[in-house]
């Protein structure tokens, strides 16, 4: 009965947090009947001897909220013991049943990632917000960004992820892997992603960030080149944005130059779509979790399936309000 209670009490209070709302958004607008069935193949069924398995929908629910909030494996199932709001997304009543342990949901992610499963995911979530009419396949932005690594050597192994490497951005010198990503250049909603090490070069993975039925690509200047690479298809048109230097000797006297500058303006506002804000300040990957370009890739098609959930949060709101499923 205490926990009813501590429910009631919850429930009764008169401030709705931040974190309040956002997991009652993002419990809103997930399509968790869709994941279920797409994982539940992979899934343990619970027959034979042995304890029955944590139901599906709850461990997805608990892999979720951990990457929602940032957490680890030990800070979520702390979460779950400390937070009513996290409880309540999980579906965990403490008075009939104990939370699933950090163990538990480490063997659950490692499943995902040796199966590949955080990336049908990505593609559940896209097929869901394609068929609500939200994904437009005419244009595609390329991007890429360097996600940070721990450089330090005192550690167990005494020595750095060999799977990350340093690569340096202007004047400054990074360690760590590479986020690329394809996205809808209308709806700003990711479409394709690649992980690599730090130092691999943008360009060479612009071609695989497509989906081949693009008119346009847009891309800054660092894939200067791309069109004229070996592995370039298609007909789509690139619009690449001019190099630092280059722009910097435009002149507004120059009428040619002024529109030049109205150009590079315009392909600057198609690109300023910026799925990774989402992942970095709002989901926290400010640094790998992991170790390895496996686990860390497997995150990153997570992150960007919540990432295109949030883009997407208002029309799917709205069609809930409205009663479509």
């Amino acid at each position: 009965m205490r926990s009813s209670f501590s429910a009631l009490e919850f429930a009764a209070k008169k401030k709705v947090t931040r974190r309040e709302r956002f997991l009652s958004e993002i419990d809103a607008i997930t399509p968790w009947s869709a994941l279920v069935r797409q994982l539940e193949s992979f899934y343990p069924s619970g027959k034979g001897r042995g304890r029955p398995p944590i139901g599906l929908e709850r461990m997805l629910r608990m892999y979720v909220v951990q990457q929602c909030l940032g957490l680890s494996d030990e800070g979520i199932e702390d979460a779950i013991y400390d937070s009513q709001t996290v409880r309540g997304f999980v579906g965990i009543d403490l008075a009939r049943e104990a939370a699933p342990d950090a163990t538990t949901l480490l063997k659950f992610r490692r499943l995902l990632e040796t199966q590949g499963l955080t990336e049908a995911i990505f593609k559940t979530i896209h097929a869901h917000l394609a068929a609500k009419g939200m994904v437009l396949r005419e244009g595609t932005v390329v991007d890429a960004t360097i996600i940070a690594a721990p450089s330090s050597t005192k550690n167990s192994r005494g020595q750095r992820d060999p799977e990350m490497h340093q690569t340096k951005k202007g004047k400054q010198w990074h360690f760590g892997m590479k986020a690329h990503i394809g996205v809808d250049a209308a709806s700003g909603l990711v479409h394709t992603v690649i992980g690599t090490a730090a130092h691999i070069n943008d360009v060479t993975q612009a071609h695989a960030l497509l989906h081949g039925e693009e008119t346009d690509v847009y891309a800054d200047a660092g894939y200067q080149g791309a069109d004229k690479r070996p592995e370039a298809r298609g007909d789509a048109h690139w619009r690449v944005a001019l190099r630092p230097s280059v722009r910097k000797g435009l002149t507004r006297r120059n009428g040619f130059d002024r529109f030049i500058k109205a150009a590079e303006r315009i392909k600057a506002s198609v690109r300023a779509k910026d799925p990774f804000h989402i992942i970095k300040n709002r989901l926290g990957l400010t640094k790998v979790h992991y170790r390895g370009l496996m686990k860390n890739t497997a995150q990153l098609f997570t992150l960007f399936s919540l990432a295109n959930l949030l883009i997407a949060k208002r029309r799917l709101l709205a069609l809930r309000a409205q009663g479509a499923s």
